[in-house]
């Protein structure tokens, strides 16, 4: 198996949601990667060299299983059950389709695999979304990737293209709390999206054999290292 620490090819699932935004600009101006290919269903508003976006259709994998190729694979995939509208509907994106695209890609060859989870991920969970977390984190890893790489932030800040009212009101009141316990709540602290975004990239660059979690309270210090941020 080769391993390479440069030329490489990223590829992206959920390029147009919070994180996965942030995530094909770090991507784009990293002189790790030559080139980035993105899925999602609708067009993405980039123009870049290096970039290259298929519009599919999650339910038909045939369509597009044989465009994952490359190194490092990144699904930045999930919804709410608000915006899902029912458990079948939320089921399918945060653990069908993570799945099913980490499952193409390690066949395919690919070497890392890295998922936005949550904090709180846990498959005996009593909340349904921490459940599906945990299991979707099981399922991933025992995929036996080279390296995979699983991300558990807290609360999201940032500008979404939809709004999400209730993790808006829950990260505002979430940092006026962690000020006033003096951060005892450290672990839940809503975090920046972009944060996310640059320790995945960050965390890529590692080339550690092995499953790796990052809890959302050392996101901000993996971000931090930017002596792994090289630009092209």
């Amino acid at each position: 198996m080769k391993i390479s620490k440069d030329k490489k090819t990223a590829l992206v699932f959920g390029a147009t949601g919070l994180i996965g935004s942030h995530l094909v600009n770090f991507l784009l101006i990293h002189g790790a990667y030559e080139k980035v290919i993105t899925f999602g269903r609708r067009s993405i508003e980039i123009d870049h060299p290096k970039l290259e976006h298929h519009i599919i259709d999650f339910d038909n994998p045939d369509e597009f299983k044989d465009l994952i190729l490359g190194d490092d694979l990144f699904c930045c995939l999930g919804t709410t059950m608000a915006k899902a509208g029912s458990k079948e509907a939320f089921f399918k994106v945060d653990f069908i389709y993570s799945y099913r695209i980490a499952k193409i890609g390690f066949q395919n060859g690919l070497n890392q695999f890295l998922m936005v989870s949550s904090v709180g991920a846990n498959k005996e969970s009593f909340f349904y979304y921490s459940r599906v977390k945990g299991e979707i984190e099981e399922a991933v890893q025992n995929l036996n990737y080279w390296s995979t790489h699983i991300f558990r932030p807290s609360v999201l800040l940032g500008q979404r293209p939809e709004s999400r009212w209730g993790e808006e009101i829950a990260g505002k009141i979430g940092s006026v709390f962690d000020r006033f316990t003096g951060g005892l709540l450290t672990k839940y602290r809503p975090i920046e999206s972009d944060v996310v975004a640059k320790a995945m990239v960050n965390a890529a660059q590692k080339l550690e054999k092995g499953i790796h979690y990052y809890p959302s309270h050392f996101l901000q210090e993996l971000a931090n290292k930017e002596n792994e941020m090289y630009l092209d």
